[in-house]
């Protein structure tokens, strides 16, 4: 195996990991707000908290994967998660829950986007959709794996030596990818001179071990690029992160079922979203080998949400647990049918700054996590009903599609200062 080809397997590793640790306290809801004392919107701001540090945190960590490079700043990303995933379990009150997810989400922030910084020196471009996809179909097979098997742990031993565990876990990857990669494949000795010409011949810019001009929030806040990666990633988060946080007690209280068969359910539109990542990145790079770089960012894009959107309208229209999943699954399918195209363009238009650009996308996305999770407790206890929810997720996916359609992968985010020579691509 090419040795950038195990990079892609070992970040899907991390991906599993990232989800695995964050959907654990969603499987283990009853348990805490029953030991603690919760409500449902109580339970929703300790859901929110974790949303909110995680979008806060992005773009600074992004920043720091283009400036110190991703192999210390992956390192210690996963670290400081998993630090705070076992502080979890020490939580004695609402706010002490409160605080230790909020720094749970602080830490997990810059996780992608060193992914994406990563990818733009190791990667060819006309691997990188398909590689996206890999890697974030791993995030949905983790949460997918963690729903039944968090739920078997908790009902076994205790919430608490479950979030122990799992931080553990989290100490072992961070040492081991600190021992085997390196910020260039230059600088790997697994990769081999042909390897190095193939990855060094096909980045499509400047060579990533160049220092390239710093982006300021004023450069990103410039680019109309930047502005729809925002606006479309704010409603692919709105619409996955229900089934990450929401779903798992909703099919529950809704239909009486048990904990293991209700981590069954949910774990299909995970593994609907897995395949929506494999095929929208698979369609990224053959769209673009064909000579069609714009629409091979586009066409994904607006595809996957417009299936997002179908697929939570149908949700209205049945009343049991498996019609819903299935309508559940055809909408993550579509929404991570997104993400491909979403980290390729950050890519795209980020170049050596692309950690701040797709942290800044992520920034937004997880903002749109931070509305669910609070949307869907409030809209339900002024309403009634979870129809007004699943309405404003169609809305959402419908307006971003239509961003996509105006969205130029040629025109990379430049600094204000930066020559004429500066913006070429080659």
């Amino acid at each position: 195996m090419a040795t950038r080809h195990l990079l892609v397997a070992v970040t899907f590793t991390m991906s599993m990991l990232l989800y695995v640790d964050r959907v654990a306290i969603s499987t283990a809801k009853e348990s805490i707000t029953g030991e603690i004392g919760l409500s449902d919107t109580q339970f929703g701001w300790v859901l929110s908290a974790f949303a909110l540090g995680y979008a806060l945190f992005q773009t600074p960590a992004g920043a720091m994967a283009d400036r110190f490079g991703p192999r210390r700043v992956l390192a210690g990303i996963v670290a400081v998660w998993s630090l705070f995933t076992a502080l979890t379990a020490l939580a004695w009150s609402y706010g002490s829950l409160l605080a230790f997810r909020f720094l749970f989400g602080a830490g997990e922030a810059g996780a992608y986007p060193a992914c994406a910084r990563t990818f733009y020196s190791w990667l060819p471009v006309r691997e990188r959709g398909l590689a996206q996809g890999i890697n974030f179909s791993g995030s949905r097979l983790g949460a997918a794996f963690a729903l039944p098997a968090v739920a078997w742990l908790v009902t076994r031993f205790g919430w608490r030596p479950a979030f122990l565990t799992l931080g553990g876990l989290g100490f072992v990857w961070a040492a081991a990818w600190l021992v085997w990669f390196r910020d260039l494949p230059e600088e790997h000795r697994g990769v081999s001179l042909a390897e190095r010409q193939i990855i060094v011949h096909g980045r499509g810019a400047a060579d990533p071990g160049a220092l390239e001009r710093t982006l300021y929030p004023s450069d990103l806040a410039r680019s109309a690029n930047v502005w729809f990666a925002m606006g479309q990633y704010f409603a692919s988060n709105f619409t996955f992160f229900f089934c990450l946080t929401w779903l798992f007690p909703h099919l529950q209280r809704t239909y009486g079922l048990e904990a293991f068969q209700t981590g069954l359910l949910a774990a299909a539109p995970l593994v609907g979203g897995a395949c929506g990542n494999w095929f929208g990145g698979w369609l990224v790079d053959r769209l673009y080998r064909d000579g069609q770089w714009q629409r091979s960012r586009q066409l994904p894009a607006i595809a996957g949400f417009l299936l997002a959107a179908g697929g939570l309208v149908g949700t209205l229209a049945f009343d049991s647990a498996g019609l819903t999943i299935v309508c559940l699954t055809i909408a993550i399918f579509g929404a991570d049918m997104t993400l491909p195209p979403s980290w390729a363009f950050c890519i795209d238009i980020g170049r050596g700054n692309a950690g701040v650009v797709s942290g800044t996308m992520n920034m937004a996305g997880n903002l749109g996590s931070f509305v669910t999770s609070l949307a869907f407790p409030y809209l339900l206890v002024l309403t009634g009903s979870t129809t007004p929810f699943f309405v404003v997720g169609a809305t959402l996916n419908l307006a971003a599609a239509w961003m996509w359609t105006r969205v130029r992968p040629d025109r990379p985010v430049t600094s204000a200062h930066s020559s004429h020579a500066e913006l070429a691509i080659r």
